[in-house]
């Protein structure tokens, strides 16, 4: 892993500087980069997805202990450097590109990745990265939605998204990226992190967060596709009243027909605010859109 001074010394010798457009904001502080790597207790069986190769400097830790590590990083100067810090690995799958093909959706190249290693291996897929601050609640919603889906993830991000990740129904946090973590896993904050152990300071706080998958919380969920565009239709209007919500619906969400029977049945007000459901709820609305509209 490397010092503030030798991702100094890279960037100089590339000719470049950290983007701030791009959210690179390197993480200097070796103990923590070891920490987070610590929290995933990696083992050579797992896959493990690096958003943000920067330098290299967190991919060498993390390729030491697990069974492939794909890396994803846009800027091609960025890229060509790390692969100069990585070359004596084998068990590096390296991208040059946007992870996010759109919002929704990741680079179909890194899906099918992640798809062909995760089948080569018996351990988990996991998420470690120092996230870029611009791609980071995108990048862990595509991977509770699938199609491939986290076993975990342990990731430093601004303080901000750690927020959002865990708040609860009723907070102005409370979000899209709550509702979908909350209903498939567990959030925990491992450590609030200063300014000052990323280089550039960043003018926001970070924070390190860990979130693992519950099997039991997923099976509870029919169908992810039409749980995630519930949660979308009615968080886009969050201040509205439930029932006013559904005027907003839009494809398969169009064939639920009857709403009222789906909010009496589902046991939910819809004069409630969309802000207000738990996580559950929105679970058990999404269950029976599903059943009215396959």
């Amino acid at each position: 892993m490397q010092t503030k001074q030798d991702i100094e010394r890279l960037l100089a010798g590339a000719g470049t500087h950290p983007k701030h457009h791009l959210g690179q904001n390197f993480l200097i502080d070796l103990n923590l980069m070891r920490l987070l790597i610590q929290a995933a207790h990696l083992n050579e069986q797992d896959v493990v997805l690096e958003v943000g190769t920067g330098t290299g400097s967190f991919a060498q830790g993390i390729a030491e202990q697990c069974g492939r590590l794909i890396t994803v990083e846009f800027d091609t100067t960025l890229f060509n450097v790390a692969q100069t810090q990585l070359n004596t690995f084998d068990n590096i799958t390296a991208f040059n590109m946007d992870i996010l093909k759109n919002k929704n959706t990741l680079q179909k190249e890194v899906l099918d990745a992640m798809q062909n290693t995760c089948n080569e291996f018996s351990g988990r897929f996991l998420l470690v990265a120092n996230l870029p601050y611009n791609v980071g609640s995108s990048v862990m919603a595509n991977l509770i939605a699938g199609p491939v889906v986290a076993d975990g993830m342990f990731v430093t991000i601004q303080k901000e998204v750690a927020d959002r990740m865990a708040a609860a129904p009723g907070h102005t946090d409370y979000g899209t990226l709550s509702i979908l973590m909350a209903a498939t896993g567990t959030v925990r904050l491992l450590r609030k992190l200063p300014s000052s152990v990323f280089w550039p300071r960043p003018q926001v706080d970070s924070a390190m967060v860990s979130f693992e998958r519950d099997p039991e919380k997923v099976r509870q969920i029919h169908d992810m596709y039409t749980f995630r565009k519930v949660i979308s239709l009615f968080m886009s209007h969050r201040r509205k009243m439930l029932k006013a919500c559904t005027k907003f619906t839009e494809g398969t969400l169009e064939k639920v027909r009857h709403w009222a029977e789906v909010f009496e049945e589902a046991v939910v007000d819809p004069h409630k605010r969309p802000e207000e459901l738990t996580p559950q709820e929105y679970v058990n609305i999404a269950n029976l859109c599903y059943k009215q509209t396959r």
